[in-house]
């Protein structure tokens, strides 16, 4: 039972330092989502985020297309940075309820 244990426990630590690993890719990318208005017939482009609890639409004007490209990766990459942060929390979570967990005895 002892072998199990441990290896749930390097588990959990390894599940730990991946959380920690995602949180601060996460906090790398910048934040926000570009969003493409049609004003009199012309594009503009507005990075739209949360500030205080509201949502905030800071005016970039016209972008390039290596410009709306970055954004678009980096919404991309977000949105996989937070699937894998959702799961390694819930493998976390996992992990401490079967260490908590009583040992099973076999009855003679």
């Amino acid at each position: 039972m002892k072998v199990i244990k441990g290896v749930l426990e390097e588990e959990l630590e390894s599940s730990i330092r991946q959380e920690a690993a995602y949180v601060k890719a996460l906090n790398a990318i910048p934040p926000g989502v570009l969003v493409k208005k049609q004003i009199k017939g012309h594009s503009y482009y507005y990075l739209m985020r949360r500030e205080e609890g509201k949502v905030k639409f800071i005016y970039k004007g016209k972008l390039s297309e290596e410009e709306i490209k970055k954004y678009e990766v980096a919404k991309k990459m977000r949105a996989k940075y937070r699937k894998l942060l959702s799961q390694v929390r819930k493998q976390i979570s996992f992990l401490r309820k079967a260490l908590r967990a009583k040992e099973i005895r076999a009855v003679s």
